[in-house]
């Protein structure tokens, strides 16, 4: 792309090649009226030539041939010292015989630069786990909220004002605490999320029972179902971290939702994509 001081763009590079090549026009004459030097000129109706309309776009500035490029055998080992033993660029130039610099240059080049781009138990890059399908693995988990009274809080306006809404609030919901100070409620986020795509089902609700979080995930199987919802169809079954309520409650009910536990990776995606609202998450209250 050219850059923003350029006296060229793409669409102008054409329109000097044409009046080159196509109607004749000499370069010193296609040079004066487009204000460049005539070696621009020259280049660029040369490249028409060769290329066409399609090589009037900027080319890369890296090099074909770099002869003191660091070479395979010492990358390997850079990366294995990464790996294995977490060693920084300053520790492996050490050992290697070469320069922070490069060694730094070397893990950027293979995204190992940071820590964290690698796994905590095997060293290797982290790679993004996902079922092959959608609508074969939904996860589901509940996250806690605590409501703001209305008119914000004590954090936004401050002490004085922020008792005030609290109370206000408190006598319009009707709800005191065991101290008969004001109470504001907690709030339940109910998040489903598809495995494959990321597409993700919300509801907020006022407790976490059972009944509650069986029917959240029923509706958001049927949302799943629907284009609104990517068309999703939920073929697996669900994974859980608050499996054992609805055990319960299937068992009382004899619910055919079905029961599955799988490791807790399903409620943080479910807390990221919370985060992150604007992201596909379908709220209703």
């Amino acid at each position: 792309m050219s850059h923003a001081n350029a006296a060229l763009s793409p669409k102008a590079r054409l329109r000097l090649a044409r009046l080159v090549v196509d109607d004749g026009w000499p370069v010193a004459r296609v040079a004066e009226r487009f204000q460049v030097s005539w070696p621009t000129a020259k280049r660029w109706a040369d490249r028409y030539r060769q290329l066409g309309p399609n090589g009037m776009a900027d080319r890369s500035s890296r090099p074909h041939r770099q002869p003191n490029r660091t070479g395979q055998p010492l990358v390997r080992k850079i990366v294995h010292l990464r790996w294995k033993q977490r060693l920084g660029p300053v520790a492996i130039a050490d050992q290697t015989g070469l320069s922070a610099s490069t060694v730094h240059a070397v893990l950027v080049r293979c995204k190992l630069n940071r820590l964290s781009h690698l796994d905590r138990v095997t060293g290797e890059p982290v790679r993004r786990y996902e079922h092959a399908t959608p609508g074969a693995l939904l996860h589901v988990d509940v996250t806690k909220f605590g409501n703001v009274p209305d008119g914000g809080g004590h954090r936004f306006v401050g002490r004085q004002q922020g008792g005030k809404n609290r109370a206000a609030t408190a006598a319009r919901t009707g709800k005191r605490s065991t101290n008969r100070g004001a109470k504001i409620g907690t709030a339940y986020g109910h998040t489903v999320l598809d495995d494959h795509s990321r597409v993700a089902y919300a509801e907020i609700h006022d407790d976490e029972t059972a009944a509650t979080a069986i029917a959240v995930l029923r509706r958001a199987v049927s949302w799943f179902k629907h284009p609104e919802g990517g068309g999703v169809s939920p073929a697996g079954r669900p994974a859980r971290r608050d499996g054992r309520r609805r055990k319960r409650e299937r068992r009382r009910r004899g619910s055919a939702v079905p029961q599955r536990q799988h490791p807790s990776t399903g409620g943080s995606r479910c807390k990221r994509r919370r985060r992150d609202p604007g992201r596909s998450l379908e709220v209703e209250r």
